[in-house]
């Protein structure tokens, strides 16, 4: 087997390829620099990236900035190409734990299915709605793509559904979205995008506004429903919800309002014991809902507070010019009277003089409030809602995202790119904390 290797951050000193020789159960973990190409072949016997299989021949990119576990269930040879930050094996892993997992969430899949083809009631026929939680670098995200890439292996069709605003999976950050996934996760491209139900909140940190986030959590599961209750077969795959980092005060209030918003009925709960404890003491009334306690894996790998800002500028910067650059987002301009910016929550609920003597008037959450079009705006991104009307926003789902590269005040023009071109969806956008420059 090839030494373990470190490049060290921001270093891209020539490697030359390398194999590894894995054994049964083991697996080679690579962190991948952001602007080093690196590729991995799978050379002889079976190897998969969290739960989707290494092609048995030809080379496959890894994109920038990844941080993979390549494993084998029986024993494999691999060989990496190009330059690392770091690369190593390690036997030490929780896989046949994740694993059996996964056998038991696919037993109660095929009972939903079966009951629904008996008539079953609609408890009966519904598969297992898993949310992951965990603290922050936990390995909440790569356990649900391992679960969503083996379920799809058998088959099924489980819906993805992201409320890690922070980060963002599915689409850009400040997100909550669902997609259902069809089969195993590709390995470059990652969470497929034909069909994402995506709820904008606009911000990377739930407590700017939690109830807004509360809100568009009940407006997704409202919308899942739907689409569960005229489908048996999606309503047997189930759903797996990724969640945020943030696990205490707020934090866990939400994810106990997560786990009754979307009926969650399987609780994994990742590398925390006294999270464990408490959600387990906080549902144990409720007898269809499992609390999990899951080791986590000794390969997470930390990320402070810039690592993470730096991730969210990439992923908007991926959105508009895809992963591997191959994209090409379009420039426009539109009139300030062509287009109305809304923003969510802030406006008052009653002036003082509607209200009784001594009482303060306080800040609707989830009111609309329309915004003047500044130069404030530059360098943010802007949702394009499907909404027909400003009182829908909040009810409805996103068609895209715009980001504005200028305003001019004298002329009243908005210049923005977009990632088609042609004329925007709707007139009715969104305003949002996030930003991104572009270099």
């Amino acid at each position: 087997m090839a030494a373990a290797t470190t490049a060290g951050a921001g270093a891209a000193t020539p490697q030359p390829p390398r194999q590894y020789k894995l054994a049964p159960q083991s697996e080679l973990r690579v962190e991948v620099l952001p602007d080093a190409p690196l590729r991995v072949r799978l050379v002889t016997g079976t190897a998969e990236i969290f739960g989707t299989e290494l092609p048995p021949e030809g080379w496959v990119p890894v994109p920038p900035r990844s941080k993979i576990a390549i494993f084998t269930w029986h024993g494999a040879t691999v060989e990496l190409d190009g330059v690392s930050e770091s690369e190593y094996a390690s036997d030490e892993t929780p896989m046949v734990i994740y694993i059996n997992t996964h056998a038991i969430l696919d037993a109660r899949r095929a009972r939903a299915r079966a009951a629904a083809a008996q008539g079953g009631d609609m408890e009966a026929s519904q598969g297992p709605r898993v949310i992951v939680v965990g603290p922050t670098d936990s390995g909440k995200s790569t356990l649900c793509k391992m679960l969503l890439s083996w379920a799809a292996k058998l088959g099924w069709k489980p819906t993805y559904v992201d409320l890690d605003i922070g980060q963002g999976s599915i689409t850009i950050p400040g997100c909550i979205s669902a997609t259902p996934i069809e089969k195993p996760i590709d390995i470059v491209d990652g969470i497929p995008l034909e069909m994402p139900l995506v709820y904008f909140y606009g911000h990377p940190n739930p407590s700017i506004n939690a109830d807004v986030y509360k809100v568009l959590m009940k407006e997704l599961a409202k919308t899942l429903e739907k689409q569960f209750s005229g489908n048996a077969e999606s309503r047997a795959a189930g759903m797996v919800i990724n969640t945020m980092g943030w696990v205490e005060g707020l934090g866990y209030e939400l994810l106990l309002n997560a786990i009754e918003t979307f009926k969650a009925n399987v609780v994994l709960v990742l590398g925390q014991e006294k999270l464990w404890k408490m959600l387990k003491d906080a549902v144990q009334s409720k007898s269809n809902i499992d609390v999990v306690k899951l080791h986590k894996s000794e390969g997470v790998v930390l990320r402070n507070s810039k690592y993470r800002q730096k991730t969210r500028s990439f992923r908007i910067r991926e959105y508009f010019y895809g992963i591997a650059n191959d994209l090409a987002p379009h420039s426009n301009i539109v009139n300030f009277s062509d287009v109305s910016v809304y923003k969510i929550g802030g406006g008052h609920q009653a002036p003082r003089s509607a209200l009784p003597i001594g009482a303060e008037p306080v800040a609707d959450p989830t009111r609309l409030v329309a915004v003047n079009i500044s130069t404030d705006m530059i360098h943010t991104v802007l949702a394009v809602s499907y909404a027909k009307e400003p009182d829908e926003i909040i009810s409805s789902n996103i068609a895209g995202f715009i980001h504005v590269t200028d305003v001019d005040i004298q002329r009243k023009k908005l210049t923005y790119i977009a990632p088609c071109p042609g004329d925007l969806p709707s007139r009715l956008l969104i305003a949002s904390s996030l930003t991104w420059y572009e270099a």
